[in-house]
């Protein structure tokens, strides 16, 4: 990081043997490859990837009923139980999104920006770019963000406007 901004994310899917990087003013790569996010403009064509915290639960209640929105009206929900590679996967365009929260910045900040120089955008719940140091993200295509931000707002801001 420079000047809190990101310059520089490696990701590496150690199992695979999958390397994905991006650098400033360049692309995101996979294994040397340039990689890109989906087009899929619908949730109905989506496939999203989240994680389950574990010791924060206050937002337990709207993080499964978010999770089962999204399994009604998408393709579906993976758990892969890594945050860099879930984004990593949405920018090579195995996933259309990602979201979870209580999350730190070693586990978002290189695959955020790999997301971002793979055309992606990811933004904090509240569409902000507090993503690295504020605990939550969501990460996705440029065509489909919108629709994840807005439907999870009307489960997470929920919480908020009761207390």
């Amino acid at each position: 990081m420079r000047n809190d901004h990101v310059v520089l994310g490696v990701v590496y899917e150690i199992n695979l043997g999958e390397c994905f990087y991006a650098w400033e003013g360049g692309k995101a790569m996979l294994n040397g490859r340039e990689i890109n996010v989906t087009q899929a403009s619908r949730l109905k064509d989506s496939l999203f990837a989240t994680g389950f915290p574990y010791y924060d639960y206050q937002y337990l209640d709207e993080y499964m009923d978010f999770f089962k929105f999204l399994m009604l009206e998408s393709r579906g929900v993976r758990r892969l139980g890594s945050a860099a590679v879930d984004l990593a996967y949405v920018a090579c365009g195995r996933f259309e999104g990602f979201y979870e929260y209580s999350l730190n910045p070693w586990d978002v900040a290189a695959g955020a920006f790999i997301v971002q120089q793979a055309g992606g955008k990811v933004c904090d719940f509240n569409g902000k770019n507090d993503y690295i140091f504020g605990a939550e993200i969501i990460a996705a295509n440029p065509y489909i963000i919108d629709t994840i931000l807005v439907n999870l707002q009307k489960y997470f801001l929920k919480k908020t406007k009761d207390e």
